[in-house]
């Protein structure tokens, strides 16, 4: 056989090659992330002409798995041996903490010994992250969860992108990311020819990279255009646990503290300081109900000297304590869940 034949014979080997993705359907995971990963696949085949993607759902019971909508999916498997040149992708939705049990993380540490390739969709990388395996790596999850993420696990290099492979590991943000990071390794797999045919086939205009960020920016989230502000802004969401005083905000951009009171109240009719004291309690809020971080750790996190102020501000916000807020969310868990963001 020429050498011409035989690249042929090895082009054709390669392209008529499946590639199986095992989803790893944890309790109350969000519908969206999963459709937004399956949906490209099923898509692919039939642009292609044939299955260059399978898949399988799995989960801890082997049995069903119901997502926050309280829609439920039959799986094919419990948490049984997988080949080893599979894709594992964690679902995860609401109460992931509850949702990663001990079992998900063994099979995981075992299945990423083998040599799979694991992912995370939404809160999925927060499973990923608790098994150890995004150690050192690049990753990415859903804004609302990034607080409570950075304090469990600082060996992780967190960032704000929609989605981020680093080597054999990926994670996503939630919601439409999957589709973004199932359109990336399409078009590894097959040129950005298939790839794009595939996003006009689910209307999806404008594809993301892991270059992009996954919360609006300022301006668009508080419906100002106005660049000292969003400069302000953003030097307070990046110093929550060390707040900069008002007078050392206004120097930073150039305005006097007098200034600063005015652009405030004119645009989101409240003072710089509570705009900043409405960030720090959100942030406590988050970590409240996704850590089991002590109050008076979440306090200091927020920038809070003592607890006894972060509860009196608390409760002034939020018209309960620290205390009621987290035995509240653990009693609503086990009664019935919450809706999926």
């Amino acid at each position: 056989m020429s050498t011409g034949s035989a690249r042929a014979g090895r082009e054709t080997s390669q392209e008529a090659k499946q590639r199986r993705f095992v989803f790893l359907l944890l309790d109350h995971f969000t519908m969206l992330s999963f459709a937004g990963a399956i949906e490209p696949l099923r898509i692919a085949n039939r642009v292609i002409g044939r299955r260059a993607y399978e898949w399988v759902l799995a989960g801890e019971n082997g049995i069903e798995s119901t997502c926050s909508n309280g829609a439920s999916f039959r799986l094919d498997m419990g948490l049984g041996e997988i080949e080893r040149e599979d894709t594992v992708l964690v679902c995860g939705g609401i109460d992931v903490q509850q949702s990663t049990t001990r079992p998900i993380l063994n099979w995981l540490r075992r299945e990423a010994r083998r040599g799979a390739a694991i992912g995370g969709l939404c809160t999925g990388a927060y499973t990923v992250a608790k098994a150890g395996l995004l150690d050192g790596r690049r990753a990415t999850i859903h804004w609302e969860n990034q607080d409570s993420f950075v304090e469990e696990f600082d060996e992780v290099k967190l960032t704000k992108s929609v989605f981020v492979v680093d080597g054999n590991r990926m994670s996503t943000a939630g919601g439409t990311a999957s589709i973004d990071l199932m359109l990336k390794i399409i078009a590894q797999d097959h040129g950005e020819e298939i790839a794009n045919t595939v996003a006009d086939q689910l209307i999806y205009s404008s594809i993301r990279t892991d270059q992009d960020v996954q919360r609006l920016s300022i301006p668009t989230r508080i419906g100002v255009r106005h660049p000292k502000l969003s400069q302000v802004i953003h030097l307070m969401e990046s110093n929550i646990e060390d707040p900069i005083s008002p007078a050392d905000l206004a120097a930073e951009v150039g305005m006097s503290t007098r200034q600063l009171e005015r652009l405030f109240r004119r645009y989101l009719n409240r003072s710089p300081k509570r705009y900043y004291m409405e960030l720090r309690l959100q942030k406590a809020r988050n970590l409240l109900m996704q850590t089991d971080m002590s109050v008076i750790n979440v306090a200091l996190a927020c920038g809070f000297a003592s607890p006894s102020h972060f509860s009196k501000c608390y409760r002034a916000h939020y018209e309960t304590t620290p205390y009621r807020e987290r035995g509240s969310h653990g009693a609503q868990a086990i009664a019935t869940p919450r809706l999926s963001f």
